[in-house]
């Protein structure tokens, strides 16, 4: 007898809690408008919002370039942008003397692709002295200092560790192979001075 009062109990618990979080999808779907008061301006006609020109306020862009090696990725006033072969996992391992040679793509929002670009390569990573670094393919990107107008290649191939992008994310290489043996940071260190 108890245990068929403690079934019943418990069945009619179920059914109840089921009629409430049905009658609460309901409920979401009401909305109470509080009485207007007589100094109360009148509310505006909601607009849908336009659709964005131009990105948005500290928002940067990703665009493609031409040059000899082909097309690469470069900033929205054309500046040459560039890989890192030591840079990996989407980490950059450029600081101090290699970042004032190879000053890093910075954005104060979000990365934006241009025509011609995959918006789903994008991205950014925080950089370890705080700034957030555009990536694309998990590739953190860098200038070249030596770059002195839009267009210039300079830096491509410097050391054999710096490479033009392509619009597919990947480096664009003198020689179309990929190096046999990754350069590791010790490798680099001392051929980053001065460049």
């Amino acid at each position: 007898m108890i245990i068929r009062r403690v079934l019943v109990t418990c069945i009619a618990l179920t059914l109840a809690v089921l009629l409430a979080a049905c009658a609460g999808d309901d409920a979401a779907d009401t909305v109470e408008v509080a009485p207007e008061s007589p100094d109360a301006p009148e509310p505006e006609e909601a607009t849908e919002p336009e659709e964005p020109e131009e990105p948005a306020a500290g928002a940067t862009t990703v665009a493609v370039a031409d040059s000899d090696d082909g097309q690469h990725l470069a900033d929205d006033e054309g500046n040459t942008l560039y890989l890192f072969d030591p840079d990996t996992d989407g980490v950059s391992t450029c600081y101090d003397d290699c970042a004032a040679n190879w000053p890093p793509l910075i954005t104060d929002g979000d990365a934006q692709a241009a025509e011609g670009l995959d918006q789903a390569l994008l991205g950014t990573a925080e950089r370890d002295d705080g700034q957030v670094q555009v990536t694309y393919n998990d590739w953190p990107l860098y200038y070249f200092s030596n770059d002195q107008e839009s267009g210039d290649t300079n830096g491509q191939g410097v050391n054999d560790v710096w490479w033009l992008v392509s619009p597919e994310g990947t480096a664009i290489r003198d020689d179309a192979e990929a190096p046999e043996e990754e350069a590791t940071e010790e490798d680099t260190s001392s051929s980053m001075d001065g460049y």
